[in-house]
Formats: C-alpha cells, structure tokens, sequence
C-alpha cells in the first residue's frame, strides 16, 4: 500500500474505529474525556464521592504575614524590639537573616469576629464579615524555604520541575464537565507570574492536555493566539484542524505516540474555546452590583502588567485580581473543574522601599480582600458555594523575628519577616470544609503547638473532597506510583475540618 492510499484509509476511519485502533492508552483517554466520549464501563478504584464539584485556588505568591492577617500572637507583642533568644536561631536556616535579630510584634490590630470567635486582623475588613465560612488552618508547615521550590511542593507535590500541577492531577482524573472550555484555568495579577513559573500548571508527565491553560483580563484576546488569524475565515479553520487531524491519526496509527493523539484534541478544544471562551470571560455582561460586590473593572489594564517596574503596583489600588476572581466564578458556574489564581507581591522582606510590611501588606490586601469575600458572597447566593472548594494561602509564611536589614543610602531600617517554613496559616471554605479555626501555633507563632498539618495533608485534603482518593490515585513513572501526595503514599485526609 502507498503513501497516498494509506492516507486515504486513514481520513475513512471513522471516529469510534480509530479510538477501537487506537487502545486504552492514557493520550485516548484524554481525548475521550475531553470530547465528550463514551466514559469507561467501570468506575475507577480511585474514585469516591465528592463534596466538591469545582475549585478555586487562590495563591498569594510570595507568601503573606501569618501573624499580620489570622495568627494573633500578644505575646510576640509585648517582646517587640527585644532580642531574639538563641534557641530560635541555633542550627536553623532561613534565607536572609543573620546575626541575632529582633523580634517583631504584629503591624496589625486583632479584633474577634462573627460566631465563631475566630481573631482577624484589620487588614480584611470584608473578610472578617465571612470568617464563620473560612476553616482558618494556622499549622500548616512544608519542607521548602525558599519561593521556587516551596511554590512547586505546594502545587505539585515536588520541588523539582517536570511534575504535574494539582489542577492538571485533578482534570486528568475527572476531566472537564464543559467540552468547550479547559478543564484547568490559570489567572494572574500582581505584575508578575510566581517565582516558580509556568511550571506551577504544567502537565509534568501527564499529557498535555492536562496543561492549565493561562488566560488573560487586560482587554486583549483572553487566551493567545486562539483568534484566526487574518483573512482566515471559521470554515477555512475547520478544514485546516481537520486536515491536521487526518495527519495526526495517521502518524498514531504508525508510530503509536499516545501524545498525538493530545494533539488533536488540543486542537478540536481550541476550535470550540473560539466561540465559547470570550462569551465566559466576559465580565461586563455581570450585573453593577455584582462588580461593586467585588470591586471588579471590566476591561481595566494594570499599570503593573505594563510597566518595567512591578514595583509600580505598590502605588495605588489594582482591581486585576477583584476581575480574576469574578471571572473565577464565571468558569466554574460554566462547568470549568479548576481555576488557580496567581496574585504576586506577597514577600515581604523590608530589605528596600517598596518591600516594608507595614507599606506593603496593607495594600496588598486592599486588592485582594473585598474581592474575596465578594466570591464567597456570590457564590453563596447563586447556590454554588457547597459545591465549590476554595483554598487561600502562600507557599510558607513569615518569621516572628525581623529580617534586620538596614538600607545604608537611606540611614533608615525597614521593618520586614523573613520566610519561614515551620508553622503557617491557610484556609479552606466551602466544598464540605466546616467553618471554624484548626490548629494552634506557640505563643510567638515560631512552632506548632498542636495539630500540624503538612502540604501533604492538604493536597489529600483537597482530592478527598473533589472525590478523588489520593492514596489510591496514581500514575506509573520512573518505576513509581507517582501521586500528588508523593509516591510514598503521604498526607492524611484532614477529616476533622470536614462538615
């Protein structure tokens, strides 16, 4: 048989004939998942009844002050400006301090709030009128101090580059509910992606289909490179993506590559995200008092998105991060599985102008605050709260002692905390997670007292309730039983922050 005529047989194979060809292969079962196929007979060993339909991930690249915002700690308080005893310091590592440093009271007032009792900060205003819905988890700890790494163990499970993302996990086991759009979203504000890069939504050894798909609020095309390009009409573009696709099948059927075959549906996703993704991330179509309950601005540009200087953010109020988290519910109400939003400008080191925890904290929560307990708000009441699980926090938190950094040009010490790894705040809502408060840090907020609860746990946490067990969920690479949790089977399911 010649070229031509193997072409030819290839472009007659129906549909259901080439996935028959084509095998159980993890590339068809992208595909079938993604279009829409017919599901597998039985259910898989991994899977359990769920809470939660949807998340929303909400990351704080650069990791807020614990003891800023939820960890109220009088004790540190009243030892500010005193000299850090030795034990806090002897035999452990931190990224920037040395010598001996001083300690550091809150830069914040705490006050108690709703029934639950739980202490806010006046940071978040808005937040604290929703606190009785936030499961406020002060003893979380993690193996990384350092951002990029600490980044990738938090989502991914690994500290080095080329594993999955949690979001690209959870769509690879469940898929995407809307065969128009991605079963993984990924939103950015602050000016900056996180420290850790693309890499934070990668598909690592997944297919590729399994990717997060980044999209943009700044007026332009929200996804690159999906409009047709000019003088190509969406017929023109049909018969190319079928064209391809003959090629594709072709090239399976011969050289057996499962991601070919995550090739075409990338391309088939693409083709009906053209009609479908700029009806969904259409903000101005929500109602005044929707974007007022968010502080949302359809079609706002962030100064800091096109600026040279980031550092530009830090000079006034930035309402990209209220429009991420409107559209955030826009894609879940539209069946979308996982949307993680990135908001960068969390470090605060007090190490130079513009990185003072006391100038810059405050406005980072400015951004960001109102536009979450808007989300919580709203989705409350279109009834999509109970079935959607949002999770908040950093990839570590920040340090009771100060940095001790002095700018020499400016004669001038600015206040600042340094990473630390052992002992901080996260939060859970919704998705079948209680209100309430869990855990309790020592009375400088330096170590656990009780009740630990490690990245690990989280992210078992985090499967448990989108109805995947994570001990049993895996996937075979480099001789392992690869899984979020770690090969190793790690993590426990937090069953006591579970309503």
């Amino acid at each position: 048989m010649n070229l031509s005529q193997k072409l030819q047989r290839a472009q007659a194979d129906t549909r259901r004939q080439f996935f028959a060809q084509a095998g159980l292969g993890l590339g068809a079962i992208a595909l079938s998942s993604l279009l829409n196929q017919e599901s597998q007979a039985a259910k898989p060993n991994w899977q359990i009844p769920a809470k939660a339909k949807n998340i929303i991930y909400l990351h704080m690249a650069g990791s807020p002050s614990q003891l800023e915002l939820f960890d109220h700690k009088p004790t540190l308080s009243r030892l500010h400006n005193t000299e850090c005893p030795k034990e806090y310091l002897e035999g452990k590592r931190f990224a920037f301090i040395r010598g001996v440093p001083k300690m550091l009271g809150s830069q914040a007032q705490f006050k108690q709030h709703g029934e639950s009792g739980q202490w806010v900060s006046n940071h978040l205003p808005n937040l604290s009128k929703v606190i009785d819905d936030l499961c406020v988890i002060r003893t979380v700890h993690t193996e990384q101090f350092n951002h990029s790494p600490a980044q990738l163990f938090m989502h991914t499970g690994n500290s080095l580059l080329g594993y999955p993302a949690m979001g690209s996990w959870v769509t690879y086991g469940l898929g995407s509910e809307n065969e128009n759009l991605p079963g993984f979203v990924v939103l950015s504000s602050g000016g900056k992606t996180p420290s850790a890069g693309k890499s934070l939504w990668g598909s690592g050894f997944l297919p590729t289909v399994y990717q997060g798909v980044q999209c943009r609020t700044d007026g332009g095309d929200p996804i690159l490179f999906l409009s047709n390009p000019d003088g190509m009409s969406r017929a023109g573009r049909r018969k190319t993506i079928d064209a391809i696709a003959d090629l594709n099948r072709y090239q399976h059927q011969h050289i057996g590559d499962p991601e070919t075959l995550t090739r075409i549906a990338q391309y088939e996703l693409s083709f009906r995200m053209q009609m479908f993704v700029p009806e969904v991330m259409d903000i101005g179509k929500e109602s005044k008092e929707t974007l007022e309950l968010y502080g949302a601005q359809p079609g706002y540009v962030s100064e800091a998105e096109s600026a040279a200087d980031p550092r530009r953010l830090y000079k006034g109020n930035d309402p990209t991060f209220a429009n991420n988290c409107l559209l955030a519910r826009r894609l879940v109400e539209n069946g979308v599985r996982f949307v993680q939003l990135y908001d960068w400008g969390w470090d605060h080191h007090g190490s130079s102008p513009g990185e003072s925890i006391d100038e810059t904290l405050p406005i980072k929560c400015q951004q960001t605050e109102r536009a979450i307990a808007g989300l919580i708000t709203d989705l409350k009441q279109r009834g999509l709260f109970d079935e959607t699980l949002i999770v908040w926090g950093g990839e570590f938190g920040r340090t009771p002692m100060m940095q001790n950094n002095v700018n020499k040009d400016l004669k001038k010490g600015f206040v600042g905390r340094d990473h630390h790894p052992h002992a901080f705040t996260m939060w859970m809502a919704g998705g079948g997670i209680r209100g309430g408060a869990y855990g309790q840090t020592d009375d400088i907020g330096y170590y656990i007292a009780e009740n630990p609860v490690s990245v690990r746990d989280l992210q078992a946490t985090i499967l448990h309730q989108i109805g995947i067990d994570p001990h049993k969920f895996s996937f075979p690479y480099q001789g392992l039983q690869q899984r979020l949790i770690g090969p190793t089977e790690e993590g426990r399911v937090l069953k006591e922050i579970l309503a």
